[in-house]
């Protein structure tokens, strides 16, 4: 009886070490395109169909051509638009490199993991 009860303790811190260290692998793999130096300009825009797509062309423009090498990347939370926000956003990260379109929920994840990485 209790090697039962001891082969499923086992068992069980078994099977929840695997998930912790495969909800850890996809955690890395999503922020994996994130480099790990350098300055992030992080943009929160809500309802700027109208402005965002020449925001982010100048700020890329300056990053590209200006003298901002140290900026890696130009990380743009959505804050629910109910406008096309969204789809111009998506429409420049697919044309610029630079640009990664996250949610709100994904952008605070970034800030909390960078936080506890100093």
């Amino acid at each position: 009886m209790w090697n039962f009860i001891i082969n499923g303790v086992f068992w069980i811190l078994a099977l929840y070490g695997l998930i912790e260290i495969i909800k850890n692998i996809i955690y890395i793999c999503t922020y994996t395109n994130l480099k790990s130096d350098g300055i992030y300009i992080i943009i929160a825009t809500k309802n700027q169909e109208n402005r965002i797509e020449g925001f982010l062309r100048t700020i890329l423009f300056r990053i590209m051509y200006g003298k901002e090498e140290c900026v890696k990347d130009v990380i743009v939370t959505d804050l629910n638009s109910t406008d096309d926000t969204m789809k111009i956003l998506n429409k420049l990260s697919k044309d610029y490199d630079e640009i990664k379109v996250v949610n709100w929920k994904e952008c605070k994840e970034v800030i909390d993991s960078i936080k506890e990485a100093s």
